[in-house]
Order: structure tokens, then sequence, then C-alpha cells
């Protein structure tokens, strides 16, 4: 019986191997208008794109790890998800009420320790303090500039 089923699990798991979520991927600086606007400087825009854009932007640079199924199906999710929430790549689209509101709810959710979510820091290391502050000094910075 354990056999059975122990085989049909891995029919399974090297069936998923073939069937392969979208990648979030797009060409060009899908960032561009959110750092014209926002102007983070060289350490802040480093803090971005090693703990938001990746689910929070039009493009993911994906590790190795992507490539696997089921850990692909979950990278994929929490990218989709990401993105309802706040995506900077439709940074231009939005009002400036809109706007102010994401970067409120950015601050909000830093402070709180909500994100980057423990998924994505159990793997690539959590921000430090240091980096926590800055990002936090720099999008209530731009708050003030949105108004």
């Amino acid at each position: 019986m354990f056999r059975k089923i122990a085989l049909a699990l891995l029919i399974v798991f090297i069936a998923m191997q073939f069937y392969r979520p979208d990648k979030n991927t797009a060409e060009g600086d899908v960032v561009a208008a959110f750092e014209a606007e926002t102007m983070p400087n060289a350490a802040v825009k480093t803090i971005l794109r090693q703990n938001c854009y990746d689910c929070h932007s039009n493009n993911t640079i994906y590790p190795w790890y992507a490539e696997v199924a089921p850990i692909s199906y979950m990278i994929a999710n929490h990218v989709e998800e990401g993105k309802e929430h706040f995506n900077v790549s439709d940074w231009s689209q939005w009002e400036v009420k809109k706007k102010d509101h994401k970067l409120d709810e950015l601050i909000e959710e830093v402070e709180e320790g909500h994100m980057p979510e423990s998924s994505y820091t159990w793997l690539h290391g959590s921000m430090s303090e240091a980096d926590v502050e800055t990002l936090i000094s720099w999008a209530k910075e731009a708050r003030t500039k949105l108004k």
C-alpha cells in the first residue's frame, strides 16, 4: 500500500514539472516612474530591489529553485498576491491619493514586520533594523512630496 502511494506521489510530482505557472517578466525599466517620482537614494533602491520589487513589480528575478514544482506554484502565488496589493509598475496610472495610500501601507507593513513576508526572508534573509528605518524614513519623505 505504501509503495503504491509513494509511486502515485512520485508520478504527480514528475507531472507537475511539465506544467509551469507563467513568469512575471517584462521588458524595460518597470520601476522607472515609481523611482522618478519617489526619488529613492542609492541605499533605498538597493533595499527595494533586494526586498520588494520581486513581488511588487512586473519583473521578478527568479532563483533557481523557482523552476521546481511545487515551489514554482508557491512563488507565482506570492508574486500575484504581492502585485494585487502594491505593484510599483502601475505607479504612473494612479492618482495622488492612491499613491499616498500605498506608501502609507508600505510604512505600516514594514513597521509591523509583515513585509517582507517571512516566507521570503526565510530564504533571502530579513532586512536589518537600519534598512527598515531607512526605508520607512524614505517612504514618509516621499509621501510629503506627493501632497
